[in-house]
């Protein structure tokens, strides 16, 4: 068995009646954790290999923390205070970045994005979705939907309300992780398996899905889809949308550079350089047809937006009198042209 693992994680996490998984919920989880923690939990969890999800009891924690004490301490804190679980455990271990093959293996890998130990599209989330049980999220916890009439009654008949704070996959990121340095004006808005950088302020209308996030500092009030990382110092103005794939162009990350600022009600489908501006109300999508203009506003040629992808220092518009989408650059969109024509 090797002792080099992508990552491990020990757990605390609800069940439906049936012992399947609904959540889990990872307080430290371990990228790339040391071959003395592997060789020392292996043979407690009987871990032999692979990605797999081992459930253990509160006997078997005392023993783990025991076993950590001199290797890890807030590991062994941890497992201290799992020993004390009256909810299910689990130690998830994640051999390699592999496709997932379970809630729990789906649960770990949303915790490492909005822990920040890893960005966006950093690993694999093949198979997320299956695996992410649709169930109710509550102020009694997860509850499966199968089971969710039966609690309401229960919570009634005792005198007390069960509310339902969602019916979803993806539960709210605060609830799992608060990331330091950030500002959530609305929680329900930001999902675990965000990435949320230092000096990030998501506002009220903000919204940031899994597998997407922010570099930080930066204002998010619009939103940040999946598979959309955007970079230092931006600011997406309210009420604008981002795509996670190109229009034609199959599924890529949509990175938005340094100092960018998109509008309100505007929108991009392809990846930005730093210092760009995408004016309000205008969508830019990969296929969108671009006027690029020189320094004096002339002419230089039509191109679409796929081509201006990734390039600093752009300003998008939309021409007031004739509607056509044009680009000026703070260099002459000649030297532009020259570039991205060396380039290709």
């Amino acid at each position: 068995m090797s002792t080099s693992l992508f990552s491990l994680a020990f757990g605390v996490g609800t069940q439906n009646r049936q012992g399947t998984w609904l959540e889990v919920f990872y307080a430290l989880p371990l990228l790339n954790p040391s071959a003395d923690i592997v060789a020392a939990i292996a043979p407690i969890l009987g871990y032999t290999g692979g990605n797999q999800a081992i459930a253990f009891n509160t006997d078997l924690a005392s023993k783990l923390a025991d076993a950590l004490k001199s290797i890890d301490a807030d590991q062994a804190a941890l497992l201290t205070r799992l020993a004390e679980s009256h909810k299910p455990l689990v130690a998830t271990v994640l051999a390699e970045d592999a496709a997932l093959t379970s809630t729990p293996e789906a649960y770990l890998k949303l915790h490492l994005l909005s822990h920040r130990l890893v960005k966006p599209h950093g690993l694999s989330l093949a198979g997320v979705f299956p695996l992410l049980p649709n169930v109710a999220w509550t102020s009694q916890g997860a509850i499966d939907l199968g089971e969710l009439a039966q609690r309401q009654l229960e919570a009634r008949l005792k005198g007390e309300l069960l509310e339902v704070f969602s019916v979803d996959k993806f539960p709210k990121m605060t609830d799992y992780v608060v990331p330091a340095g950030v500002r959530i004006a609305d929680t329900a808005r930001v999902r675990l398996g965000a990435y949320i950088g230092e000096g990030t302020t998501v506002m009220h209308e903000g919204f940031v899905n899994f597998n997407g996030g922010t570099e930080g500092p930066g204002m998010i009030e619009g939103r940040v889809s999946a598979g959309v990382f955007v970079g230092k110092g931006s600011d997406l103005g309210g009420g604008c949308s981002t795509m996670g794939t190109l229009s034609g162009g199959g599924n890529l990350v949509i990175k938005v550079g340094e100092g960018c600022l998109i509008g309100a009600n505007a929108g991009i489908g392809i990846p930005l350089g730093d210092r760009n501006t995408v004016e309000s109300g205008l969508y830019v999508t990969a296929g969108t047809k671009v006027a690029l203009l020189d320094e004096n506003n002339e002419l230089v040629k039509v191109l679409k937006a796929r081509e201006l992808a990734g390039q600093p220092d752009l300003l998008f518009r939309r021409n007031s009198q004739t509607g056509a989408v044009e680009c000026k650059s703070h260099k002459s969109a000649i030297e532009l042209n020259e570039a991205l024509h060396a380039h290709n």
